[in-house]
């Protein structure tokens, strides 16, 4: 199997050429293939914070390395229309981001995921992959939900002006 990194690099970032679906089927082969019946660590830096819309068996402060949160992820579901898109928070690559994570029993994987997926996918614009997070506890390796620059939804560097247009 190649590694996640290539798989992304080859797939369009227009969310009319990917295939959602098809993209859940690999982050699913992936998590099976970590081991026998693991738990599912789901790393949460914006709105899976305080509304994760499903029960987490355990929850975790949690940092990641090489990632950083932002608002430069233009929403056309959540937070506007495809004529005036809003702004999400995305997770996106340099830095550091604090976030929680969120563990999921091993039986509940497979019902949870497609539920997860429709949340954060509804349009197939993040790259689903797999993050190093420390933990108090120790590392637990995390599904996260990051944006490329490359994606149609990056909204690159805005003003303070476009920031205030957007939010007024």
């Amino acid at each position: 199997m190649a590694d996640r990194d290539t798989l992304i690099a080859r797939t369009p970032h227009d969310p009319a050429l990917r295939d959602g679906a098809a993209m859940m089927a690999q982050t699913l082969a992936e998590w099976r293939a970590q081991g026998t019946r693991p738990d599912l660590w789901v790393f949460a830096y914006a709105s899976l914070v305080w509304r994760p819309e499903f029960e987490a068996s355990e929850q975790r402060p949690a940092r990641v390395r090489g990632y950083h949160r932002c608002l430069q992820m233009w929403s056309r579901v959540n937070r506007g229309t495809h004529e005036c898109p809003g702004l999400v928070f995305a997770l996106m690559t340099g830095g550091s981001c604090a976030g929680l994570a969120l563990r999921v029993p091993h039986e509940q994987v497979e019902a949870l995921m497609p539920v997860l997926w429709a949340r954060e996918m509804p349009n197939p614009v993040y790259d689903p992959r797999w993050l190093h997070c420390d933990t108090p506890q120790g590392p637990v390796r995390a599904l996260a939900f990051t944006l490329s620059r490359h994606s149609p939804s990056y909204t690159g560097t805005l003003s303070d002006e476009r920031y205030r247009e957007i939010f007024s």
